[in-house]
């Protein structure tokens, strides 16, 4: 029996005239545009708090100066799983992205940094002259760790340009009459008998209420990060940690297939390896040490080291371990799955390194929005974590033991790393030369890498307009997305670009549900 709410039938606890579901980028974004179009706003957010995963974020909006080139790059990266006008679209938002990003920060006294950039990959549009980022530099009398004490990026807060976007993005909601209510999940789309979306059921403190939304519903919730159920539904490896937040759990999934939305891009998500805190109540994924993206052909800094290899269970190394994009995609090397043993030998993989190595930096840090979970970024936290996270070995006989392992496989994987670094050049998987360190010095370490899941790129498809559509490709009316849920990006990702999207996408939905005809 289908349950979904039909407006003919619900009792209406309130009215608006666009309802926002989801307070990260995305969602702030078309808030502020519905609003400034002279529509009443509703924003509601799940958890208790705002932000999302997008206050984790490095809040680096990827931004281009030639739409065209910019396209060009977006649709090698979507590998013929989106449409050219929605690709398009993005490629000349990127370019109007500064111009707005003056607008927001001087309604919150905050200043502006940016830097050309090229894309990650080596493929057409790539050119450092197109592409680049901005994010906030400064917010007046702003004390991150005081006004974000949940909030843990990967950078520590002082420093996070994405805790900074996210105060100027509260600022201007703030100078709005936007209603905001937190500890509000979205429960249910409700519907017409024709399918047009006319409200939303939540679920608050006192109970369910239903919302009449006259124009529309926006769907800015996030994807499924945090999803164990659907990620073992729609990817093939498991289990893969979620990095930095519980709230994204595939809600907006979940409502806008129920009123007939197709989805793509449900397997591609954003991911690298990293390690399990060594508290088995910790509910997130530790990454290692972010190092500087580069581009095959560019080469790059000399001066980056990265300390250790990655093997499987069986001992032998698999992977580039410092790829181009290495946030990206370094997690599908880890998906393999061997039907004679019947498991996944690269879940978990072991991250081997020795004495020399050890102290090159911090190899882990945390990163989350949960008020459940605090953490101190001065060097001897940071110390404290790695030595509970890695483990000591005197000799390779021990090991050996340790990894449980065959003997001869480990010492040939050592050996040949070791003059393959000696020789300056990976020539099996291609890892840059400067990056690469011998492991020959007792003692000698290793720790357990698991695929993480930063974010993923799966959800409804949306047309230009950010419509949520059906698997007739048609509009279901009056139901928008924006940001993270149902992204652009189906084979490759464009770093800084998921931001760009919570900013054109956020703006679009919001500008294009303004401007509809209340029901």
């Amino acid at each position: 029996m289908n349950d979904l709410p039909n407006s003919s039938l619900v009792s209406w606890d309130e009215a608006v005239d666009i309802v926002v579901v989801g307070y990260g980028y995305a969602g702030a974004i078309a808030a502020i545009e519905a609003s400034d179009a002279g529509r009443n706003v509703l924003l509601v957010e799940k958890m208790p708090y705002p932000g999302g995963i997008s206050i984790c974020s490095g809040g680096n909006i990827r931004i281009a100066d030639d739409a065209a080139k910019a396209f060009t790059y977006l649709k090698e990266t979507s590998a013929g799983t989106t449409p050219d006008d929605v690709l398009h679209a993005l490629a000349l938002g990127m370019t109007e992205v500064p111009d707005y990003f003056e607008r927001l920060a001087k309604a919150a006294n905050a200043t502006i940094d940016g830097r050309h950039s090229p894309g990650n990959y080596p493929i057409a549009g790539v050119d450092i002259d197109i592409f680049g980022y901005i994010s906030i530099d400064t917010v007046d009398n702003l004390d991150a760790a005081e006004a974000y004490p949940n909030v843990s990026s990967y950078l520590p807060p002082h420093r996070a340009a994405g805790i900074r976007l996210f105060k100027v993005l509260e600022d201007n909601i703030a100078q709005r009459d936007i209603t905001i209510l937190l500890e509000t999940p979205a429960k249910r789309l409700i519907t017409d008998a024709s399918g047009a979306v006319c409200g939303l059921r939540t679920n608050t403190k006192n109970g369910t209420r239903n919302i009449k939304a006259s124009h529309a519903v926006i769907l800015a919730c996030g994807g499924f990060e945090a999803s164990s159920e659907m990620q073992n539904q729609y990817w093939q490896e498991k289990p893969v940690l979620p990095v930095a937040f519980s709230g994204n759990t595939g809600d907006g999934i979940r409502m806008a297939q129920t009123v007939g939305a197709d989805l793509w891009h449900m397997w591609h998500y954003h991911g690298t390896y990293g390690v399990k805190h060594p508290d088995p109540d910790y509910p997130y994924g530790v990454r290692v040490k972010r190092l500087p993206d580069w581009v095959p052909g560019r080469g790059i800094r000399n001066d980056v080291k990265m300390p250790w290899i990655i093997i499987d269970r069986n001992g032998r190394r698999y992977m580039n371990e410092y790829q181009p994009y290495t946030q990206d995609t370094s997690a599908r090397p880890m998906a393999q799955f061997d039907t004679l043993t019947q498991t996944y030998p690269r879940i978990p993989s072991l991250m081997v390194f020795d004495d020399d190595a050890r102290g090159t930096y911090p190899l882990f840090a945390p990163t989350f929005n949960d008020p459940n979970l605090t953490f101190d970024y001065s060097p001897e936290a940071l110390q404290a974590l790695e030595d509970r996270i890695v483990r000591k070995a005197d000799t390779i006989d021990d090991l050996t033991a340790a990894l449980d392992v065959d003997a001869d496989i480990l010492r040939e994987t050592l050996d040949r790393w070791n003059a393959s670094c000696e020789a300056g050049k990976d020539g099996d998987h291609g890892r840059p030369p400067s990056s690469m360190m011998k492991i020959e010095k007792a003692p000698f370490f290793y720790a357990e890498v698991w695929p993480l899941c930063q974010n993923t790129h799966g959800g409804p498809v949306h047309n230009v307009h950010q419509q949520v559509m059906n698997g007739f490709d048609e509009p279901i009316p009056r139901l928008y997305v924006a940001g993270e849920l149902g992204g652009v990006f189906g084979h490759l990702y464009l770093a800084g670009g998921n931001l760009a999207e919570c900013f054109v996408g956020g703006w679009t939905a919001g500008r294009h549900a303004a401007g509809l005809d209340p029901w």
